[in-house]
């Protein structure tokens, strides 16, 4: 257990980092599932949307630390070459 005055504080901040990361990161996923389920569903105008949203707050996420950007690069990467894949098809 912490005993410094500072590493207490320290350990507070942490606390209320981790929830508020915790429901931003929660958010992406929820909308990445969207979009998946959506390209899953064959229609590619609502799965366009779908990626469109999912990219943005996956983008969000990673100007807010709370992904790695490069991990958010490799999912919209995955995503937009699903819908490429469904207008092609």
């Amino acid at each position: 257990m912490a005993n410094t005055r500072s590493a207490k504080k320290r350990i507070r901040q942490n606390e209320k980092r981790r929830v508020r990361n915790q429901s931003d990161r929660t958010r992406a996923r929820n909308y990445v599932r969207r979009a998946r389920a959506a390209l899953e569903s064959g229609d590619p105008e609502a799965a366009s949307a779908a990626v469109r949203l999912a990219a943005s707050e996956l983008d969000r996420a990673a100007t807010k630390g709370v992904i790695h950007s490069k991990n958010a690069a490799r999912r919209k990467g995955r995503l937009m070459k699903q819908l490429a894949a469904l207008a092609k098809a």
